[in-house]
């Protein structure tokens, strides 16, 4: 599933980074960005996609796609995310 978000993500013009908790560098790096839309972790989806501007500095959260989805709907969802912030 990874393999094609990506994908969509990268053909809508994002940066795809993938966090694991289990690679706890990268958990670490972007650990601020999860803890600012789920302070507790609560209400999580498994994925959970946050959409974020610039994710290294002093980054903009836009919004997010929760839960698997086909593989057109995880287009339209982004897409819809994107309009919204604009």
């Amino acid at each position: 599933m990874a393999f094609y978000d990506q994908k969509v993500a990268e053909e809508l013009g994002l940066q795809f980074v993938d966090v694991k908790m289990q690679d706890t560098a990268t958990y670490r790096k972007y650990r601020k960005i999860l803890l600012t839309q789920y302070p507790d972790k609560a209400e999580m989806g498994w994925p959970t996609y946050i959409i974020c501007d610039s994710p290294e500095e002093d980054f903009k959260i836009l919004g997010e796609v929760k839960g698997g989805h086909p593989k057109g709907e995880f287009r339209s969802r982004l897409q819809a995310v994107l309009a919204e912030s604009n």
